[in-house]
């Protein structure tokens, strides 16, 4: 009997072994070892912000340092992006100071150069010959300015010519030049030098003056209207200024109702009332051998030295007689006599 007992527990542990290791391994299959997050894999998925925020940046960003503008980079503290009581700035409740505009960078705060080896950039850089792609600087600006001033930006003139924002604003100064009228002209002046010499002709308008702006008439961050204008069209545009121009007129001057830059040049000219041309030759523009000229129009004859043409000489022009050029309510206003 104990030898039958023997038998069978060796047939049951022959017939029973195999399934046991079978299951031991279907269990070590099911547990893997979990794998070990690499740092590049954790700043892919989350990005590692400083913890102290601006403080960790001043370290090295002191009150001496000098942005590749020339500007001292603390005075951001004094402007308007670092008010931290304000969650709308980089500086503000739940964003992250200079990492805001910066992007998360890790390999630049943690970065340890060779001697004579410069630091690794942050993720976004604005200026300098390392600045970032033109797209992802103006991406990080417009994750903040999308209010009504920006809406056209994209397919705007400067977006289309890869104008980056940090080309027109500086950011690290109490107050941006280009939001300061007096000083706005000479930012856009760098690029726009044909309306620079304009604007030091005999007429124009008070830009350099200080008190008209080119933000006055254009939008720069684009506008469904030529020229970036803030209106759709030029003369609704003038007419924010000069109302008395508006009218309606009971006798309208077509050329006045079509298109103000008919005759005038808004950015400057060597005619007075920023005429394009001087009267009565921009009358003759339109007016030239017609019966508006008395039959007579202009001629050869009548401009050659030694003619007396009562139009050219003694300086006395159209405006004379028309002074109501650009319309008039008088029942006898028909030629803008009055």
């Amino acid at each position: 009997m104990k030898a039958k007992n023997i038998l069978l527990t060796a047939v049951l542990a022959v017939l029973f072994c195999p399934v046991a290791a079978g299951a031991a391994g279907v269990q070590k299959k099911a547990e893997p070892v979990p794998a070990a997050s690499s740092p590049s894999s954790l700043q892919q998925s989350e990005p590692i912000y400083a913890e102290r925020g601006a403080e960790t940046c001043m370290k090295c960003h002191d009150d001496t340092y000098k942005t590749k503008k020339g500007n001292k980079l603390l005075d951001i503290l004094k402007s308007p992006h670092a008010v931290k009581s304000d969650g709308r700035t980089p500086f503000g409740p739940d964003n992250h100071d200079c990492e805001t505009c910066h992007g998360a960078s890790p390999q630049h705060i943690h970065s340890r150069p060779a001697p004579g080896q410069k630091r690794t950039e942050p993720t976004i850089v604005f200026n300098g010959p390392n600045a970032s792609p033109v797209a992802a600087r103006n991406k990080m600006c417009l994750s903040c300015h999308q209010d009504t001033d920006h809406m056209d930006w994209q397919g705007s003139q400067h977006q289309s010519n890869n104008i980056a924002c940090t080309d027109c604003h500086t950011v690290h100064v109490k107050k941006d030049p280009i939001l300061v009228k007096k000083t706005q002209p000479e930012v856009c002046f760098t690029c726009h030098a044909e309306q620079r010499a304009l604007t030091l002709q005999y007429s124009h308008h008070p830009i350099r003056e200080g008190k008209v702006a080119c933000s006055d008439c254009h939008n720069p961050h684009g506008s469904p209207g030529p020229h970036m204008l803030k209106k759709v069209r030029v003369t609704d545009l003038c007419y924010t200024c000069h109302a008395d121009k508006r009218g309606p007129m009971l006798w309208e001057h077509q050329p006045v109702r079509e298109d103000c830059t008919n005759c005038h040049n808004p950015h400057g000219s060597v005619n007075p009332r920023l005429l394009k041309e001087k009267v009565p030759f921009l009358c003759f523009d339109c007016h030239a051998a017609t019966n508006d000229m008395g039959g007579v129009g202009v001629s050869a004859h009548s401009v050659a030295p030694g003619s007396s043409s009562f139009y050219l000489y003694g300086d006395r022009s159209c405006l004379s007689c028309h002074s109501q050029i650009h319309g008039s309510n008088s029942p006898s206003g028909s030629t803008f006599f009055r």
